[in-house]
């Protein structure tokens, strides 16, 4: 992924905007724009112009010039090299069923760095088909491939039941990051990475949200 030092410079906050900033600069590119302000992409985004501006300062190799801002495709080139959009990481996925599937079917992770090599699932139904072109294995074997494959990156859409076995088996084979969609606090070693995807408490902001909304309009 991301040169490791660069990353270790740039806060969780910023890193976070990033993906955004990176997708608004390809459309911006693809409409024939070449250069861009702080003040517009905060402006178009809804984010606080203080704050684009203090990311584009640390992110950029290249100040923005005065009245005519920064270099699109220089900002695109320098959050492809922060974020490793540049070097695709292979990973794999365990848990083939609805959203298991869906993500696998996802061809614009490509975009982002992130190839998904193999999908896995104990399901004898499943085992041996292909979801988005991408072969089914046993669960059995995750560990076996993971090593084989030389695979860094582990997503798990699982079951919360099975959740923490299928991260150790990922870990015995050598996987680095995890990135989990089950429903469940994994215990891991200090040095494998964990992002949680938790859709429970993600819906919960929504519909607060969305309650605040129709309430105000009463």
């Amino acid at each position: 992924m991301g040169n490791n030092k660069e990353i270790q410079n740039v806060s969780k906050a910023t890193i976070g905007r990033l993906p955004a900033y990176h997708r608004y600069l390809k459309e911006k590119l693809a409409e024939g724009e070449k250069t861009i302000s702080s003040t517009s992409i905060a402006e178009d985004l809804h984010l606080n112009a203080v704050q684009v501006r203090k990311d584009l300062s640390v992110i950029s190799t290249v100040a923005g010039k005065p009245k005519l801002g920064f270099e699109i495709a220089e900002l695109i080139e320098d959050i492809n090299r922060i974020l490793g959009y540049d070097n695709v990481t292979d990973a794999v996925l365990v848990g083939a069923g609805g959203l298991g599937s869906a993500l696998a079917g996802y061809d614009g992770f490509k975009n982002y760095g992130l190839n998904i090599v193999a999908v896995f699932d104990s399901d004898p139904e499943i085992i041996d088909s292909t979801v988005n072109g991408i072969k089914v294995f046993d669960a059995a074997q995750i560990q076996h491939l993971v090593r084989r494959l030389n695979v860094l990156i582990g997503i798990i859409t699982v079951p919360k039941s099975a959740a923490q076995k299928v991260a150790d088996e990922l870990i015995e084979g050598g996987v680095r990051a995890i990135w989990n969609f089950a429903p469940v606090h994994l215990n891991v070693p200090e040095n494998i990475a964990v992002k949680n995807e938790d859709m429970a408490a993600s819906l919960a902001i929504l519909s607060k949200r969305l309650a605040e909304i129709l309430n105000n309009e009463k």
